[in-house]
């Protein structure tokens, strides 16, 4: 195992944790702690100095629609033919020939849609009894606090007051 050197040119990544801190203000949705925070940074508020912090987290799963073949053989070529389109260019790039180049990046984005046809058919087809429909996960929190040190909780909470009169 080796030590760090002082002269070493690569930093390590401190390791996550909680902010600490007292709570400045509470609020149900991130675009209005998103916004609070906005305001005290318009007001000249050392805002790195503070914190959203995300509480109660929930995964929320999102339908987005119902699996059939046609669905997964067209997303399946999407997904392909933007694989032959990053081939396609690399070939493009990198060919010392470029009279036939155009025949060739068409090719490549063809083939790359019927490999990724052909893939998400098949994947479909084993796995068709587990599960029928399309989704988008993310995580959402409940309650969104602004956090900070206590010597400048005071002055942040009389900012947002007196912004939020004005």
């Amino acid at each position: 195992m080796s030590t760090p050197t002082p002269g070493n040119s690569r930093r390590q990544m401190p390791m996550p944790e909680l902010p600490k801190g007292e709570i400045i203000s509470t609020y149900d949705r991130y675009e209005d702690a998103k916004h609070a925070v906005d305001v005290l940074a318009r007001a000249s508020f050392p805002v790195q100095q503070i914190s959203i912090l995300g509480n109660d987290l929930r995964s929320v799963e999102r339908v987005t629609g119902r699996l059939t073949y046609g669905r997964v053989a067209l997303m399946g070529a999407l997904s392909g033919a933007y694989l032959g389109l990053f081939l396609g260019l690399l070939l493009f790039i990198f060919q010392p020939d470029n009279a036939a180049i155009f025949g060739v990046f068409i090719a490549a984005v063809v083939i790359g849609a019927g490999f990724g046809m052909l893939f998400g058919v098949l994947s479909y087809g084993m796995n068709r009894n587990r599960r029928d429909f399309s989704s988008v996960m993310q995580m959402v929190a409940t309650r969104y606090d602004l956090i900070t040190e206590p010597e400048l909780v005071h002055p942040a909470r009389q900012t947002l007051i007196e912004k939020s009169r004005g």
